[in-house]
């Protein structure tokens, strides 16, 4: 297993500005944001008391993002959030959270790891690129994840006419499709 590095160390000052003890220079929540979609684990703590303040800030990026309208907890997951911090649920709902996110993180992983199995590789098929890039697209919206922003810069550097939009949407449908059957026979 590869070494992971320490988490990136974010000091907050009296002043409430915050200090990358890394690159020595100060630091918004949008750029912890973009740390933490790189991949990046970071500890945002206080000078002055040494309290560890991420998980405030962790949640201040999040209600930031949604506040945009960058929806990506559903109203009733927020609702049965807040429920859960009244209830004996209280002591459950992390430990979901933390399962469900693990599992899909460990399915992303297995998929992509099964699809470069496949005879012949999916790299080789015509317009895998394309799905791979909508695919990280998803992810990064999802959730930030790490190997999504990967691409980013060439999605949005050639978006191409509208008709050339749909023709590639109908030939990623028609890739997925020849995939799903791929799949069932494997699993056969």
């Amino acid at each position: 297993m590869a070494e992971t590095q320490p988490p990136l160390l974010i000091k907050r000052y009296a002043s409430r500005r915050l200090y990358n003890t890394e690159t020595s220079d100060y630091v918004t929540l949008e750029d912890i944001a973009g740390f933490i979609r790189a991949g990046r684990e970071v500890q945002i703590v206080d000078l002055k008391s040494g309290d560890d303040l991420t998980r405030q800030y962790l949640l201040q990026i999040i209600a930031e993002h949604e506040s945009r309208g960058e929806n990506v907890l559903p109203l009733g997951v927020l609702t049965d959030l807040v429920r859960s911090y009244t209830t004996q649920a209280q002591s459950v709902v992390p430990q979901f959270l933390a399962m469900s996110f693990d599992m899909l993180r460990k399915s992303q992983s297995q998929m992509v790891d099964n699809l470069s199995r496949l005879s012949p590789p999916m790299a080789a098929m015509p317009g895998f690129e394309a799905m791979q890039r909508q695919q990280q697209a998803f992810l990064k919206s999802m959730m930030g994840w790490p190997g999504a922003a990967a691409h980013e810069d060439d999605a949005e550097a050639s978006p191409g006419p509208q008709a050339a939009r749909r023709e590639d949407v109908e030939e990623i449908k028609a890739q997925l499709a020849a995939l799903e059957a791929k799949l069932s026979k494997l699993g056969r």
